[in-house]
């Protein structure tokens, strides 16, 4: 099985082009809080399950070690955002620091990085406002997540942030570090349609 991930201006376009490639398909459809979900088999016993994420507006949350990046984003287009650098050590410290030592500087630095992320997402995501209304304007619908998973799990799960929880999340740990075109990309992909594609060997 293969994974692809296409805009969603041009689904219509790859089913046609799947239908090209191995025949005529009978599809089902389910509708879900995200979209609706279709699931496709081809004349040659191929198979796909396109699954969308069109929750508006969506949230944002990149975090690793190097740095973050937050942003809203409403109909495919950032509003707001926040991305910064932010050093916590990854590697045993040299100068015969004692394992003890570097591991409480690194857990320190790690909890400061949680914490100016957390104060980023707070104002991009919630307007400042730690218990907004339900469905105020403004306010995420789901959320694109990516980076540290560990770092990512803590920000989120942050009580600053609890307005966030139970959102649909959609995973994207394969993102570089956080910058202003990684956070353009995880907007892209996180719109995107999710194909999950299966051809006869």
């Amino acid at each position: 099985m293969r994974v692809i991930e296409v805009d969603p201006e041009r689904f219509d376009r790859w089913m046609a082009g799947f239908a090209e490639r191995h025949g005529a398909y009978d599809a089902a459809q389910e509708p879900t809080p995200g979209g609706v979900v279709v699931s496709a088999r081809a004349a040659d016993g191929s198979t796909v399950v396109a699954t969308p994420f069109t929750f508006d507006p969506v949230g944002i949350v990149l975090v690793r070690r190097g740095g973050y990046a937050v942003g809203l984003a409403s109909a495919g287009v950032l509003t707001a955002s926040k991305v910064g650098t932010r050093h916590v050590q990854s590697r045993t410290a040299a100068g015969g620091w004692s394992q003890q030592r570097f591991a409480r500087r690194r857990g320190k630095q790690a909890d400061e990085l949680v914490d100016a992320v957390v104060g980023h997402a707070r104002r991009v995501l919630l307007g400042d406002d730690e218990s907004p209304p339900a469905g105020a304007d403004g306010i995420p619908r789901g959320l694109v997540v990516g980076g540290d998973r560990t770092l990512v799990r803590a920000v989120v799960g942050d009580h600053a942030l609890r307005a966030l929880a139970g959102l649909p999340v959609r995973e994207l740990y394969d993102l570089p570090d956080p910058k202003r075109d990684v956070l353009e990309a995880a907007l892209r992909r996180g719109r995107a349609v999710r194909l999950e594609l299966t051809e006869p060997a």
